[in-house]
């Protein structure tokens, strides 16, 4: 058993629960490397002068390929989630092991390598995203924030996610101070948000069609929207920030958002979901 009761209850109460030190930290440079490969050889943006890293993303290295995602302040690579390094990091003995006692043995859905990634299937897409896991077969890719530079910090805005899935994780592949955006969660919102959803998993959605390209996104219940503002009002949020290799899981009806980066340095996340082999 690798986590204890006291970590298993609080994983219940709060719907999350931040693990130190989880990731191999090869692993982790090497995703970090990766990351950086993807910009365009004339980039802006040196990876040695922190100074460049200030968003948001010039003209130049803008790119809406949902795969590889660069708009404003948000940077989202999710072409290499089923690359054998994000299979090898996000899915790990020790992860799958720490997944199962949460969900059962034997109950996960295996990562293929080389497989379908994040935002290339599903009803929304072009238009999404509405659907932007479904037949996803590895992680969701790394995710990164552009520091604000002088930018007015935004009020803090949580979500709960559309798709069905059992368990998340968000892993740390740099050190993340407070404020260094990575990833924020609404302690218990979990049990506050389950009954508002009108299906276990799922939710109703309105799929993408061409010639109708304004009708399109999830169907949220009138007793969601109530809660969730009322849980924006009422509890405060935390910031998960840690060192490299630090790990947050978290229930697939947390409340969350990723967080804002209000100084000039770059860390970024790896993000996944976890199945099990039939949703009950």
């Amino acid at each position: 058993m690798i986590l204890n009761q006291e970590q298993l209850s609080f994983f219940k109460v709060n719907g999350y629960i931040i693990l130190p030190k989880i990731l191999d930290p090869d692993l982790c440079e090497k995703a970090r490397d990766l990351l950086w490969s993807s910009l365009p050889k004339e980039t802006n943006i040196k990876r040695e002068d922190p100074s460049t890293h200030v968003g948001p993303f010039i003209e130049n290295d803008l790119e809406e390929d949902v795969t590889n995602l660069r708009q404003g302040y948000k940077w989202q690579l999710r072409s290499i989630g089923t690359d054998q390094l994000m299979i090898d990091l996000v899915y790990s003995e020790a992860l799958q092991q720490i997944a199962e006692e949460l969900l059962g043995k034997d109950t996960l859905v295996k990562p293929k390598v080389g497989g379908k990634t994040m935002g290339q299937h599903g009803a929304a897409w072009p238009g999404g995203p509405v659907d932007p896991a479904l037949d996803n077969e590895g992680a969701r890719g790394i995710y990164a924030t552009l520091p604000y530079g002088d930018k007015e910090k935004e009020p803090d805005f949580c979500h709960s996610d559309g798709h069905p899935f059992n368990l998340s994780l968000v892993g740390l592949i740099d050190d993340v101070l407070p404020n260094g955006g990575a990833f924020k969660v609404w302690p218990g919102s979990h049990k506050r948000l389950y009954p508002t959803f009108q299906m276990q998993y799922d939710q109703p959605r309105i799929a993408y069609y061409e010639h109708l390209p304004s009708y399109k996104g999830i169907i949220q219940s009138e007793a969601y929207e109530e809660e969730i503002k009322k849980v924006m009002e009422d509890t405060k949020p935390v910031d998960c920030c840690g060192s490299e290799g630090d790990v947050v899981l978290w229930h697939h009806r947390l409340a969350h958002m990723a967080g804002h980066k209000l100084f000039q340095q770059n860390e970024t996340c790896s993000s996944g979901r976890l199945y099990k082999k039939r949703l009950r």
